[in-house]
């Protein structure tokens, strides 16, 4: 029997959001002139809001905001090793930590799953020293560039289950044969916190403490 243990990242194993922190980050450090658009992301999220736009579609234009309608992959990388590091300096509850160890000592493989962008998921992942990671892919455009647009679903809700049984699948694990834990803090993921075997709400946040108290789900704190 293949063990899995499967966390969310924002506010589960984080103490808060990375999406937003990363592109500012990324534009101070390629870009400076284009901090002067981060004001119009809460606009961009208030049209999300009230409809007008999709979660996908929100993250399309903070990212063309702030990183342009394309980047190259090779200037980007060293922005996305140092957001990492200072993700894990500050960014990063001392019982998800714990929680980790002890999956990886017990022999479960360990996967990111998270509506981040696996462009910079992937160098935090690699610093909790996870397997594997399912995230939101970006396109790629010509000499390699990250163009500002989702590649396929964003890992969010619904989606988030359909993209880890699509990875089940492509890896051969069979859902009958695998015990899957999940580990989320946030409502959206309860389709897949229903789905798992050992379901964990994780500091989690007050619509999803009452559908773990339906549910019988058990509610755990890594902040201290």
């Amino acid at each position: 029997m293949t063990e899995l243990a499967i966390y969310d990242m924002d506010r589960t194993i984080t103490r808060s959001g990375t999406y937003t922190p990363f592109l500012i980050h990324a534009a101070s450090r390629l870009a400076p002139w284009r901090l002067a658009l981060v004001p119009l992301v809460p606009f961009a999220m208030l049209v999300y809001v009230v409809g007008a736009i999709d979660r996908k579609r929100l993250k399309e234009i903070n990212q063309r905001l702030l990183l342009g309608g394309s980047v190259s992959r090779a200037k980007l990388a060293p922005v996305t090793a140092s957001f990492a590091d200072a993700v894990m300096r500050a960014n990063v509850h001392p019982g998800a930590l714990r929680q980790i160890a002890e999956d990886r000592a017990a022999g479960r493989r360990l996967v990111l799953a998270t509506a981040s962008y696996r462009l910079y998921v992937e160098a935090i992942a690699g610093r909790l020293g996870f397997d594997d990671v399912i995230a939101t892919g970006t396109m790629n455009g010509l000499d390699d560039r990250i163009l500002a647009q989702v590649d396929g679903e964003n890992c969010y809700g619904p989606a988030k289950l359909r993209m880890i049984e699509a990875w089940m699948a492509a890896q051969g694990l069979v859902r009958g044969e695998t015990q899957v834990r999940f580990y989320s803090d946030h409502v959206s993921d309860g389709c897949v916190l229903d789905w798992a075997d050992a379901p964990f709400a994780v500091n989690a946040s007050a619509k999803l403490r009452v559908m773990a108290g339906k549910k019988g789900w058990p509610l755990l704190e890594w902040g201290v």
